[in-house]
């Protein structure tokens, strides 16, 4: 009877434990950032990852980098005031959805760096919208500004889908250049 006893409080131990530490792991595996007032912005991404970004009306130029990670940068030359910036980051292995809001309403540019293979889902109102170097798949939407793209390498794309409801297309490597 002493071993049928010692066995299942055994077993519960180790339930227990498997059960403390389950939660770390999912925590791991999904990671939520969310951050108010900052003038910068720094996370973990890995290469050849999908970012999908939610951006608020501004100017914003995306750039890529041999890092694993997103670095992003805030300013606003009239006002210098960031007060309630917020970013909210949430990775989930390989992907990741990050949402930028607030901010000043005039001169706001965000300056971001991606790792160079990212994949990069972009939606923002309205704004100027720069991506440089990076060699990830794109599906990119501005309703009214300017979108401007450049890549090395053309050719290692298939099709190509880029908008702006009203506003500047230039993406000239492709051989489109639109007001």
């Amino acid at each position: 009877m002493f071993a049928n006893v010692f066995a299942r409080t055994t077993a519960r131990i180790a339930c227990v434990a498997l059960l403390s530490v389950l939660p770390a792991i999912a925590l791991a595996q999904n990671d939520r950032i969310s951050e108010t007032g900052q003038d910068h912005f720094t996370a973990d991404f890995p290469s050849d990852g999908q970012l999908r970004m939610h951006i608020r009306s501004s100017g914003v130029r995306i750039t890529g980098t041999d890092e694993n990670k997103i670095q992003i940068h805030f300013s606003c030359p009239n006002t210098g005031d960031l007060g309630n910036v917020r970013v909210a980051f949430k990775k989930n292995g390989d992907r990741g959805d990050l949402d930028i809001t607030g901010g000043p309403s005039n001169n706001f540019q965000i300056t971001m760096e991606v790792p160079r293979n990212s994949d990069l889902y972009v939606r923002m109102f309205a704004g100027e919208l720069e991506i440089r170097g990076i060699a990830g798949n794109k599906d990119l939407q501005i309703h009214a500004g300017d979108l401007e793209l450049s890549v090395d390498h053309p050719g290692d794309y298939g099709p190509v889908d880029l908008s702006v409801t009203t506003g500047d297309l230039d993406a000239s490597a492709f051989g489109v250049s639109k007001s």
